[in-house]
């Protein structure tokens, strides 16, 4: 699984990065956690609001924080 988070680097994209990896790690899915930062990357998801979160190439947020348990919660969706 591929977990993208996307932003410039702002707080709320920071924290999202956080949030993920520990959602990650307390479901113990394997997973590799990549940080696009690269404003033309993050529009070719169309994305206009960050931070967003991508899972396997479909974005399943943006324009909020997620907590914890909302990306267990899509982390698992497909299980």
């Amino acid at each position: 699984m591929i977990i993208k988070v996307l932003g410039t680097g702002c707080a709320k994209c920071k924290k999202l990065e956080e949030t993920a990896r520990l959602a990650i790690s307390e479901t113990g899915i394997v997973a590799t956690v990549e940080k696009v930062t690269d404003l033309n990357d993050i529009m070719d998801y169309g994305v206009m609001m960050t931070p967003a979160l991508v899972i396997d190439e479909k974005v399943v947020s943006s324009g909020k924080l997620l907590s914890v348990s909302e990306i267990k919660e899509l982390l698992t969706k497909g299980e």
